[in-house]
């Protein structure tokens, strides 16, 4: 079967692998230059499916307002006169019950835990390296209350057999022994043994190099200007290089999926939520991460990757800007002096931000349409590094006619009745 896959960062490149590895004749086409050049390039670096939960949760609305009034707040909203936001804003607003919230973790931890699982094979296959570590994710708790509070999550862990641990300062300092210098800022943490660390760009980069010699054709530098649709199938795709036309699509460009899925009927509530990251070369690594560390207060996270530490965070809903704000850098530049005041160099730090494809759930769209030859895979949030391979096995698998191996109930976009105006 020829397959087309609409864009190449880490989501759309895994499903190229997977689908080749399925014996499927794909072609992927980007506007970039090469892979992972958008939301894929500087992530904050976590394969982390202990932690993966929707930011949409009871008590949030309350706690949105007492960020934003923070000096290093971990939300910023610049409002516009955008309906796709303010649906979004509202449908996310929903989700904020405890029921709901219990339900969207459950259907994210099985993809998340698969994909990880999915990803030490894929190691294990190809030898493919990324300054990868499995050393787990620590979350680190400022106050009791924020440690008091985790009770849900931890059931939610023990429902799936996530492995846990509840570590007091000594407990993490054990994990994270640059942090005995700092530990009285934190009354306690959450590790999750089971999580992983990497270079998401490393990784796409030579995951793609890989899929290319299977035969894969990357075609970059290739706007995608449309989908045409023709009675009921997709027929082909817009390109700067002409129409590009296969047996099967995949859509695969993160935030901007719904732009192009709009005009042909397909109206998903994915909305894009800018973070921002800065990468600092250590100065002294006996004074660095080893993981990562995540600070709930400001939902930063910290992660050692070789001999950098990439610091990622906020969460800011303005539109499809990828304006760089002097006061994100400052709040991440914060969080890493805070924790780590002597293990990386600031001041040499690079600085980035990129486009999250954000569900009001939290939950991924993976799966098919009411085109029998378009499938989905974008809405991945913060996690899409953590659920990349996952995906890309689930929709080979469907590509190729074979069950996944994972349930997707309520992983597909039938869980939005109002999404398919067809």
């Amino acid at each position: 079967m020829r397959v087309l896959v609409l864009g190449s960062g880490v989501i759309g490149t895994s499903i190229a692998w997977y689908a080749a590895q399925s014996g499927h004749e794909v072609t992927v086409i980007d506007r970039q230059p090469g892979p992972a050049l958008e939301t894929s390039f500087a992530n904050a670096g976590e394969v982390s499916p202990g932690y993966s939960a929707p930011w949409a949760g009871p008590g949030v609305p309350i706690k949105a307002i007492k960020w934003m009034l923070m000096t290093h707040s971990p939300l910023v909203i610049w409002p516009l006169l955008d309906a796709a936001m303010w649906r979004w804003g509202w449908l996310m607003l929903r989700n904020c019950t405890e029921r709901a919230y219990a339900l969207n973790k459950s259907r994210m931890v099985p993809i998340a835990e698969y994909s990880r699982d999915c990803l030490r094979q894929l190691r294990a296959d190809t030898g493919i390296a990324y300054d990868e570590r499995t050393l787990g994710t620590l979350q680190l708790f400022r106050t009791q209350k924020q440690l008091d509070g985790i009770g849900k999550d931890i059931e939610v862990l023990r429902q799936y057999g996530v492995a846990y641990e509840v570590l007091d300062r000594a407990g993490f300092c054990r994990v994270e022994p640059a942090l005995r210098h700092t530990k009285e800022k934190f009354v306690g943490a959450l590790r999750l043994p089971g999580d992983e660390t990497g270079d998401c760009y490393q990784f796409t980069c030579r995951l793609a190099e890989r899929a290319q010699a299977r035969g894969v054709d990357f075609r970059y530098g290739t706007t995608i200007d449309a989908i045409a649709a023709h009675d009921g199938r997709i027929a082909g795709v817009r390109t700067s290089a002409g129409v590009l036309t296969a047996d099967a699509y995949v859509c695969a460009l993160g935030s901007y999926s719904p732009l192009l899925l709009k005009p042909i009927g397909i109206d998903l509530p994915v909305y894009p939520v800018k973070g921002y990251s800065i990468t600092v070369p250590i100065v002294d690594a006996v004074h660095a991460p080893e993981s990562t560390i995540m600070d709930e207060t400001h939902k930063v996270a910290v992660t050692r990757l070789g001999d950098r530490i990439r610091v990622g965070g906020t969460a800011e809903l303005a539109g499809y800007s990828l304006a760089l704000r002097a006061a994100r850098r400052a709040t991440l530049e914060h969080v890493v002096t805070d924790l780590f005041p002597r293990g990386g160099d600031v001041a040499r730090a690079s600085f980035w931000c990129g486009l999250r494809p954000m569900t009001p759930d939290g939950t991924p769209v993976v799966g098919g349409t009411p085109y029998p030859n378009l499938y989905l895979a974008t809405g991945h949030g913060t996690l899409g590094w953590t659920m990349a391979a996952g995906t890309g096995r689930v929709i080979a698998d469907l590509l190729s006619g074979r069950r996944p191996e994972i349930s997707l109930d309520g992983l597909t976009m039938a869980r939005y009745p109002r999404a398919w105006r067809g």
